[in-house]
């Protein structure tokens, strides 16, 4: 297999090359954010949605973003790296920004630094055969804050998520707010259906602003189907008649099993149908 490499700060390097210092902010204080994006035949699949959730997370953790510092710049760097790598077809894209050194109270700047990563993907889109095994994360509860809703490299609590789900045989968990309602999952946002009507937490609730939940909600026109937001408990997702996840990178995944209650999905399917042929 060639050798890969990933950007930081213009330059490339070979994976397993060390950029970071203990003295890194991001590496102290998971100061910073990342966009997980998703590039298809050369271009990145909602782009204007992961652009616009980025900078929205630069201004709101107060980086001082230079002038050349843009989307452009951004793209043109990720098609660099993409072709370095030799990956055609499907990639995926991760872009970390850190704020760099120094303590809690005195950082050297606040200036982004940005490492960008590429994987190639599996060209053809699917529903997942099996359906997901997932369950409720009991340890934690997400609050609300104006934070809540970034792509945080202050990413405890889905972490220690992701090690529980992989202790308890659960291919993803659910977090719940401080008021035990549904937040999100530790890698997507959740979706349950009620007869016609597609219900997902609003944002308020303290879930992430994912892309495909953006899209679910702006662009999703599929007929007799009505996406709306609303706050869900968890006996709600117990209740639904069916139930799936989207992230950037799996726009469609369906459940099978929460917490043993077993749904179906044949609305799923045709969910799934549908935006697959939307978004190529």
């Amino acid at each position: 297999m060639a050798e890969q490499f990933f950007i930081y700060n213009n330059t490339f390097y070979p994976v397993s090359t060390a950029v970071i210092t203990p003295e890194n902010r991001s590496l102290r204080y998971g100061d910073g954010l990342f966009e997980t994006m998703k590039m298809v035949n050369g271009k990145i699949m909602n782009k204007d949605f992961h652009f616009e959730r980025l900078f929205h997370g630069l201004h709101l953790l107060k980086f001082d973003i230079q002038k050349s510092f843009t989307k452009n710049f951004i793209e043109k760097k990720i098609q660099e790296l993409v072709a370095k790598n030799k990956h055609e077809n499907v990639v995926r894209i991760r872009l970390m920004i850190v704020r760099g050194n120094g303590g809690i109270f005195d950082p050297e700047n606040l200036f982004p630094n940005y490492i960008i990563e590429s994987w190639a993907l599996a060209e053809e889109m699917q529903l997942n055969e099996n359906g997901l095994i997932i369950d409720v994360f009991p340890d934690a509860r997400k609050s609300y804050d104006i934070f809540s809703n970034i792509k945080s490299n202050n990413y405890l609590p889905y972490v220690m998520a992701g090690l529980y789900a992989k202790e308890n045989k659960l291919n993803d968990c659910i977090m719940l707010n401080t008021h035990n309602r549904v937040c999100d999952t530790v890698i997507a946002n959740i979706f349950i259906l009620e007869g016609s009507k597609i219900y997902t937490p609003p944002l308020e609730e303290g879930c992430v602003a994912g892309i495909m939940r953006r899209w679910m909600l702006e662009k999703f026109d599929l007929k007799d189907y009505k996406v709306i937001e609303k706050k869900l408990s968890v006996d709600d997702l117990l209740n639904a008649d069916e139930f799936f996840l989207t992230n950037s990178i799996y726009p469609v995944r369906w459940v099978k099993d929460f917490s043993g209650r077993i749904y179906e999905n044949q609305k799923v399917k045709e969910i799934f149908k549908y935006i697959v042929k939307q978004i190529k």
